[in-house]
């Protein structure tokens, strides 16, 4: 296993972790109005200092990590639970049913991800769980794309020639032949999209998109925190470098996945 994919799961193991923990062993309730301690640099009592409303903001940022975490995993199983059966399906059936699927799919992939987050988002009240809906309705396309590109490809090997002749049906080859195979390719592109949906879920939640105030969630304190940037910098740069953190480690694993499941890349020796 590469040494860059076995650092980058234990770092992302350890965020989960205390995503999980955070509202149980944070030092001090995420939503405890102190205003005499407001605005506090960093130090031994306050970890990441405290916010325009005297909330520590270390506190915050461990109790705020499942959010992201919620919206990267969530929104990349909603486009994979929709996108992969759409993509074997516009693979398979050719002809109206792949016109029609993959028309669909080429016009929602021209859209911008922000702006087609933005306009499932305008139809509804913002809130935690319609991002992760909405984000993952915006990386369904670029699975649905991947999923077909993968079924072609395995729909010309010689055992879909004999399951055909055995008289199996569409729903079976799909599922007992094509699927099995289809995953390490879709695997890969799952851990580099939970980056993006991580990314994009925090910029909808910047635009006031996502969970509302007083939601601890990375994004939002960013926002929050933009007319103390000069006079209390702490307050946006503790989220803001924990999500960095977040999405490099995420990255991190999925390169290394790639690396270790694609066969085109064995023996490059990767570190």
């Amino acid at each position: 296993m590469p040494r860059t994919l076995t650092i980058g799961s234990v770092v992302v193991l350890l965020i989960v972790v205390l995503a999980a923990l955070g509202p149980w062993i944070t030092p001090y309730a995420t939503d405890a109005f102190a205003v005499r301690e407001r605005l506090q640099a960093p130090s031994a009592a306050h970890w990441f200092g405290t916010d325009e409303f005297g909330r520590d903001v270390f506190s915050r940022v461990l109790a705020g990590a499942h959010y992201s975490l919620l919206m990267g995993f969530g929104a990349t199983g909603i486009s994979l639970l929709i996108g992969v059966p759409l993509g074997m399906l516009a693979a398979f059936h050719r002809g109206w049913v792949e016109e029609l699927i993959m028309r669909g799919v080429d016009l929602l992939i021209s859209i911008p991800p922000v702006l087609l987050g933005l306009l499932i988002l305008a139809t509804a009240d913002p809130g935690l769980f319609k991002t992760i809906i909405a984000v993952g309705v915006v990386y369904v396309p670029i699975m649905t794309r991947l999923a077909r590109a993968v079924s072609l490809s395995l729909l010309a090997e010689d055992f879909v020639d004999a399951a055909r002749a055995r008289g199996d049906g569409a729903v079976r080859i799909l599922w007992r032949e094509i699927l099995p195979n289809a995953w390490p390719p879709i695997i890969v592109e799952t851990s580099l999209r939970i980056t993006f949906a991580i990314l994009l879920g925090s910029a909808l939640s910047f635009l006031g998109l996502g969970p509302q105030p007083p939601a601890s969630e990375w994004g939002l304190m960013i926002a929050e925190s933009r007319p103390f940037i000069e006079e209390a910098p702490w307050i946006g740069l503790a989220p803001g470098l924990c999500l960095c953190l977040l999405l490099v480690m995420v990255n991190i694993v999925g390169e290394g996945l790639r690396d270790l499941l694609d066969p085109r890349l064995q023996g490059r020796g990767h570190g």
